[in-house]
């Protein structure tokens, strides 16, 4: 039987440099990290939280002392046996939109890495890009354990070239991937690399469009019946699309956003929308709720450039029924 309050996160832990669109310069470890610290704060001494990653040996001693002041952070899932880990340049031009630059390349993690987790509650999978998690890890997880697997499809519409320059590109094998996710997240963006047209005249469309939804129904409906549970779709400032499929109907749930009165940065908002779907879960297990802590974190995550930002369970929970009622 699953824990339900140990949660692992897996992915890569990038030493990122970022320089935001105020110009200010952060540099810190990211992606893993922002979940990571939001379910620690969260979960605090009801529940552990296990960050995977694969990294440098360099990062070793920085990626410890990151995640030092969080007791309920069990760091043995962080190898660097490989020392193969992940390295990130990020230049916001405006508050949501950014040139990316990847400097190494991570060792991808697979069933190894995780075989000793298997009694979680949730797999909270945020990848970056696409080599990054393995999909015998997800079929692995699938038929040994009992946990929530939720996956964010930012790394598998994200490729890099040999110049470290990083690209959206379509998800075409999904379908490989799909039965062996229980909740998938991704942004508008995302969700327009799993929709593309069997063949294109000439030119293929720009997938930057923040009007373009007509896709999503029947994006949903193709995602849904290939297994998936729950499918979110971020909005940005707007909030995030929940479809699920009731009686074989597609049924849809609007969850507005948090507002907050200045975004200070932007990085790790998804990752943090992931690590707050995982909370709502394995807590609560029902997904309207757990969108609602989804897009807290989110929301959270934009208010500083510190691990101040998110709150402890009870703050957070306050924040939920200000914004949700109860």
């Amino acid at each position: 039987m699953a824990n339900p309050l140990k949660i692992v996160v897996a992915g890569p832990i990038p030493r990122d440099t970022i320089s935001t669109y105020e110009n200010d310069i952060i540099m810190r470890y990211g992606c893993v990290t922002h979940p990571v610290i939001a379910l620690s704060k969260l979960l605090d001494t009801n529940g552990v939280v296990i960050p995977v990653s694969n990294i440098h040996k360099k990062d070793s001693d920085g990626i410890a002392n990151e995640f030092k002041e969080f007791s309920n952070v069990n760091l043995a899932g962080i190898n660097s046996k490989k020392d193969r880990g992940t390295v990130i340049l990020l230049d916001f031009k405006d508050q949501n939109n950014r040139e990316e630059k990847q400097l190494a390349c991570m060792n991808p993690i697979r069933p190894k890495h995780i075989k000793k987790y298997l009694d979680a509650a949730a797999f909270v999978f945020v990848p970056i890009t696409d080599f990054e998690i393995s999909l015998s890890t997800l079929k692995y997880i699938k038929k040994h354990s009992e946990a929530t697997i939720i996956f964010d499809a930012h790394g598998a519409t994200t490729a890099m070239d040999v110049k470290g320059h990083r690209h959206r590109k379509f998800w075409v094998d999904q379908d490989e991937w799909l039965p062996y996710i229980d909740v998938l997240k991704m942004n508008l963006e995302e969700s327009q690399c799993m929709s593309f047209s069997n063949e294109y005249d000439t030119e293929i469309p720009s997938i930057y469009d923040d009007n373009a939804t007509a896709h999503l129904d029947e994006l949903a409906l193709h995602v849904l019946k290939k297994g998936v549970s729950y499918f979110y779709v971020t909005m940005d400032s707007r909030g995030c699309i929940l479809f699920q499929l009731e009686n074989d109907q597609l049924k849809k749930d609007w969850i507005a956003s948090i507002k907050v009165s200045k975004v200070v940065d932007t990085t790790g908002c998804g990752d943090s929308f992931a690590g707050g779907l995982a909370y709502g879960f394995a807590k609560y297990n029902d997904p309207v709720k757990a969108g609602q802590f989804a897009n807290i974190l989110g929301a959270r995550r934009t208010q500083g450039k510190d691990w101040d930002v998110f709150k402890t369970a009870e703050e957070t929970e306050a924040i939920r029924v200000d914004n949700y009622g109860s």
